[in-house]
């Protein structure tokens, strides 16, 4: 691929953020925009990748339901580092404390401070120097059992609301399953499964293999031997709970995680294949082909939209005058000076040419 080819597929990824950001200010969720959705049991280790792929804290953390909506983290690569979410887009927060303070504060404006959730979706826009370009959708982490004050059909709501996502063709699905778990019994996997039985369309994630029995490995399921899936599995290692407490900064979490690949008797061998920055990387790479081989359809439904979308706006008052992206406050008048008129040729008996045979038409 040459460098021109290789810049206009880079452009990909922020060219589909920018039709998503539209579409969601306008309240448009019936085009298949192709990104990928992030699932996995509640202490699966789901908020710790993301958060390394950004390399900051920034999500919010806590025991039961924390991602009570879903996530859209669209990552950029800029040179200054800063974030934007969409309910927001003239105010700029520091990736850390203050983005997550603010979903923290919108979640509960949307849900309320008790464990409801809701679809209504997060958009946060983080662009940093040491990111790619990447759009990823966190969603609540499965759960089978209500807690404490959790409603009885908890399971049932994420589980709708994760499928709601990775059902669609164009969502690539991330499996997020912890490695010192039976493989088989994973959450993220199983419900991959329901939409996806070939495993066309899932990359499966493998975290805490440093918490494995002394002895094991999963050298078998990171082969492909275990369980087929076309993108395969990547192994990573998070910072532990300690590690989150003491505030461990996520570029020496890295670096540890790198030693232990290294240093280990059964991924040694593998180490350049596994880690965060390998995970980074082909996610980007692969979200970019997947946008690339998803333009065709794209393009069809994006044209087949707009027309019929122009369709209900000449209904509404012709196009010779609804130019609404320039000046939308003519159109709305417009709208409404015909509306008055054609009450009051009801009311006055003048417009007697729609009346039904069970109408009284008169002035």
């Amino acid at each position: 691929m040459d460098g021109q080819a290789a810049q206009a597929l880079e452009k990909l990824i922020p060219t589909v953020n920018k039709l998503q950001n539209v579409f969601s200010s306008v309240g448009l969720d019936s085009i298949d925009l192709p990104q990928i959705a992030v699932c996995g049991a509640q202490s699966s280790g789901k908020s710790s990748v993301l958060e390394n792929l950004v390399g900051k804290d920034f999500l919010p953390r806590g025991t039961g339901i924390v991602t009570r909506r879903p996530l859209v983290l669209q990552l950029q690569t800029h040179h200054e580092e800063y974030a934007v979410f969409a309910h927001k887009p003239n105010q700029r927060f520091q990736v850390g404390p203050e983005v997550c303070k603010e979903i923290e504060d919108d979640t509960a404006r949307v849900c309320g401070d008790g464990v409801a959730l809701s679809n209504e979706a997060i958009s946060l826009r983080i662009y940093s120097p040491h990111v790619l370009s990447l759009t990823l959708v966190d969603l609540p982490g499965l759960t089978k059992i209500p807690v404490g004050d959790q409603p009885p059909d908890i399971e049932r709501q994420i589980r709708e609301m994760v499928l709601k996502y990775i059902r669609k063709d164009n969502c690539l699905i991330l499996a997020v399953t912890p490695a010192n778990s039976d493989i088989a019994n994973s959450d993220a996997l199983q419900i991959a499964k329901v939409v996806d039985p070939q495993g066309l369309r899932t990359i499966g994630i493998l975290t805490k293999l440093d918490l494995m029995d002394k002895g094991t490995d999963c050298v078998a399921v990171l082969m492909g031997r275990v369980i087929p899936l076309r993108f395969g599995f990547i192994g990573v290692v998070n910072r532990s709970q300690k590690n989150i407490e003491e505030r461990l900064p996520i570029k020496e979490a890295q670096e540890a995680e790198q030693r232990f690949f290294d240093s280990h008797p059964s991924y040694g061998n593998m180490s350049n294949r596994l880690g965060i920055p390998y995970l980074s990387k082909t996610l980007s790479v692969t979200l970019m082909r997947h946008v690339r081989s998803c333009l065709p359809s794209l393009r069809n439904e994006i044209t087949s939209t707009t027309l019929l979308l122009q369709g209900q706006l000449d209904e509404l008052g012709g196009s010779s005058w609804g130019r609404m992206e320039k000046d939308s406050g003519s159109v709305l008048l417009k709208l409404i000076g015909q509306y008055v008129a054609n009450f009051q040729q009801l009311v006055t008996g003048a417009k007697v040419e729609e009346a039904g045979d069970i109408e009284i038409v008169g002035g």
